[in-house]
This record gives C-alpha cells, sequence and structure tokens, in this order.
C-alpha cells in the first residue's frame, strides 16, 4: 500500500479560507498487487492554523510593545522640549518673517507626536479604565465624526444596530478601535463606497463589524495585516490595525478578519456582561 500525505491545502473559493490536511492511501489487492481503490483523508486544521497565526502575532505586538513603553515617552520628552521652545520664538518680533516656517516645524512634531501616540498604545501594560459600556450608545456618539470622514473622501456610512448587552471596556480605546477600522475602510475603497457599521449579539457574544467595498485583500498581505509599520498607503504609518489588535487583546476580545470580491469584514468579538 502506498501513502502520499499533502500539508495546508486552502480551498480558494470559499471565503474564509479553510485548510485540510490531505492524506491519500492507494488500496491494492492482495494476490495480485494491483489498485483497485483509494482512500483520501480530510482533516479540518484551519483553527490550528489560526491559532498558531494568532500567537505568532501576539508575539510580534509583544516585542514591539515592549520597545514602546522603553523609548516612547523618551523621545517624546524632548520633542515637547523643542515644541515649546518654537512656540516661544514664534511670538519674537525678530522671527515674524519666519512665522510660516515655524508653524510647518510646529505641525511636523505634532505629526511625529500622534505617531508616537500610536506606538505607546501598543504597550501590552498600558492602563485601561474598563467599566460596563454599551457599544451602540458609543457608536451613535461618533457616528457624526465617522460621517463627516466618509462624506469628504464621497462615500457613505449605513449603520445597522441590534440591541446587545453592555461589555466591560475602556470607551476611549473601544472608540480608538472604531476609528481605526472605519477610517482604513473608507481608504480602502474608490469613490461612491459604503460602509456598513453593524451590532449584534449571537452565541453569548456581542458582535461589531465594519464591512468595506474595497477590493479583496490578497493573501499575501492577509499573513502581514496587524504587523506594526506594515502599509500599502503611500502615507500611513501601519500602526492603525496593529493598534485595534492590541486593544482587541486587552478586553480579551478578538478582531476577525474577512475577505472578498465585494468587500472586507473586520468585526471586533467582545463577551458581554450579562
Amino acid at each position: 500500500m502506498y501513502r502520499v500525505e499533502l500539508t495546508y491545502i486552502p480551498v480558494p473559493l470559499l471565503l474564509p479560507a479553510f485548510y485540510f490536511l490531505v492524506s491519500a492511501s492507494m488500496l491494492l489487492d492482495k494476490e495480485n498487487g494491483e489498485p483497485f481503490g483509494s482512500v483520501v483523508l480530510l482533516t479540518d486544521v484551519t483553527d490550528n492554523l489560526k491559532f498558531k497565526k494568532e500567537m505568532n502575532r501576539l508575539d510580534r505586538l509583544n516585542i514591539i510593545g515592549e520597545m514602546a513603553a522603553g523609548i516612547g515617552h523618551e523621545v517624546r520628552n524632548p520633542m515637547t522640549t523643542v515644541r515649546g521652545f518654537l512656540q516661544y520664538f514664534v511670538l519674537k518680533d525678530e522671527f515674524k518673517k519666519h512665522r510660516a516656517s515655524f508653524d510647518l516645524m510646529i505641525e511636523e512634531l505634532d505629526r511625529a507626536n500622534s505617531i508616537i501616540t500610536e506606538f505607546l498604545s501598543l504597550a501590552k501594560n498600558k492602563t485601561v479604565e474598563r467599566h460596563p459600556i454599551n457599544i451602540n450608545n458609543l457608536i451613535k456618539n461618533i457616528l457624526p465624526l465617522l460621517q463627516a470622514d466618509a462624506l469628504r473622501l464621497g462615500h457613505e456610512i449605513v449603520y445597522m444596530e441590534e440591541p446587545t448587552h453592555e461589555i466591560y471596556a475602556d470607551e476611549k480605546e473601544i472608540r480608538q478601535c472604531i476609528l481605526n477600522l472605519v477610517r482604513n475602510g473608507l481608504e480602502a475603497m474608490k469613490t461612491n463606497g459604503t460602509i456598513y457599521i453593524k451590532t449584534l449579539e449571537q452565541n453569548e457574544k456581542v458582535f461589531l463589524t465594519v464591512i468595506d467595498q474595497g477590493e479583496c485583500i490578497p493573501s499575501t498581505i492577509m499573513d502581514k495585516i496587524g504587523t506594526p509599520f506594515f502599509t500599502t498607503k503611500d502615507n500611513g504609518t501601519g500602526l492603525g490595525l496593529a493598534v485595534c489588535y492590541r486593544i482587541a487583546e486587552r478586553h480579551n476580545a478578538k478582531l476577525e478578519v474577512k475577505t472578498g470580491p465585494e468587500g472586507s469584514e473586520f468585526s471586533l468579538v467582545f463577551i458581554p456582561i450579562k
């Protein structure tokens, strides 16, 4: 009897992809040794691979998070001093003709500071203040801001809510995560696209899902999603989704990603308070 093994074969027509361990054996006649059939065994290893990928992703985040905690504040402190002196000099009469240059330097320092703020969000031991919140109320509070962003880019946002139990979370962190996911979706679409924000409770879990109508994410990029500083945007920092993954981890939640020809779907999955 001959035996052939193939491992980790994706089924490309299914979204999300499923992976199987394929074991094929040929059946031989005992008397003449001629083959008369075969047996193929498929073992679903999708969950195992997802777990391994998630652990690798968290390991990378932990390394970057430790760096963030170690150097983030040390970099921000001298930047604050430089910004303070620039603000002081720009008020002096002798520097009025250089006002535009000073304003540009202050603007660039503020941009660098915002990147450091995102960088510090990757720290695993960042202090969070969790308390019961209603995810629908949180979305409604920031919906005007999201709709303004969408309108500016020629898109629209459709909010579809269902009643859910409260979750135990840091409101500022979840707000930041929603903003990151929606803005990523807006930037992934061409003009006249729609972002769908959905909430629901199913199987004793609360889902917050952001769906865009952008192009399908290539499999080579899917494996790198959430990797700090990886980006396909010309002006991106590559920290937005990495921060979302870290926020989900701090809240004992999951960030699940699906993609297809009609767009991509990012879901935050929480354990509700009952």
